[in-house]
């Protein structure tokens, strides 16, 4: 459903490179630190950006070739108001009516009242939870084929991001070609809902992989200075310096515990993968 092909795109401070895959019913996770390319690439995807070389493809076209009803096939959250403070949930039925043939007004409403979203407040009065919800209610509201959600759960509590993943599960087990590129800093909101992650840091892609890979798979060594300087390092994908000696990522959980029943070897997760392979060497 969305491939980039080597896109690139330079800026003063700042070079995008990067290629990576969406496949149809594949919901993706973008992960990153601030400032790594999270937004740009959302961005190229959208085509809000043109690449400097490479290409990008969404539904076999490029999206600088969209037509209007393409164009209703996206829904997005990225952030802010785009209605304006003013603008009420009612006032959005309206709008989102004359904007997609396909918006379906029954259940935008029936959704309101289930998240217990106010139709007559405006945005501006709406608490952030509720503003979450309206964002990701609109993003649904038209069948789109393919969400592409910049931190959609930021700022919420854990029930409230629930909700929230739990709307998008049920939009996804509708039709299961719709395909979702989800940005997050919250891992377990990730861990839970992704097929597979994209790591970016700098503008290019460090890891691709199953969520289902790095939660069975990867595990955590945790090393004392001897130990690391005996231990097997082919299996080894990153090392960071602790107090105690090393703590070191592999992909090869079970080969060290069959191996090296003496170690400690901590279960994966995606914390401890984004931080060993992006503060590690």
């Amino acid at each position: 459903m969305v491939t980039l092909n080597n896109f690139r795109k330079h800026y003063k401070d700042f070079d995008l490179n990067i290629s990576m895959q969406i496949p149809a019913g594949t919901v993706t996770g973008l992960i990153g630190r601030n400032g790594a390319g999270k937004s740009t690439t959302i961005k190229a995807i959208l085509g809000l950006i043109n690449p400097d070389e490479g290409e990008v493809c969404v539904f076999d076209k490029n999206p600088r070739e969209f037509t209007p009803r393409d164009k209703e096939a996206i829904g997005t959250v990225i952030g802010g108001n785009l209605l304006g403070d003013f603008i009420t949930a009612e006032d959005t039925i309206a709008i989102l009516r004359k904007m997609y043939a396909d918006f379906d007004e029954p259940y935008f409403r029936a959704q309101c009242k289930a998240l217990e979203l106010p139709l007559e407040k405006p945005f501006k009065d709406l608490s952030n939870g509720m503003k979450a919800r309206l964002r990701v209610l609109i993003a649904i509201s038209h069948k789109a084929r393919l969400l592409v959600l910049d931190e959609p759960t930021a700022g919420m509590d854990v029930i409230a991001r629930s909700e929230i993943l739990d709307l998008l599960r049920e939009y996804l087990a509708q039709d299961g070609e719709r395909s979702v590129l989800i940005s997050s800093h919250i891992s377990s909101d990730i861990e839970g809902f992704c097929d597979d992650v994209y790591l970016i840091e700098r503008g290019e892609i460090v890891l691709h992989e199953d969520t289902d890979t790095i939660l069975g798979q990867y595990g955590v060594l945790k090393l004392s200075e001897n130990e690391f300087r005996d231990v097997e390092r082919q299996y080894i994908v990153a090392c960071k310096k602790e107090a105690y000696g090393y703590a070191c990522l592999t992909k090869e959980k079970q080969y060290f515990v069959d191996n090296y029943p003496g170690i400690i070897v901590e279960n994966g997760s995606l914390d401890s993968t984004i931080i060993l392979m992006l503060g590690g060497r």
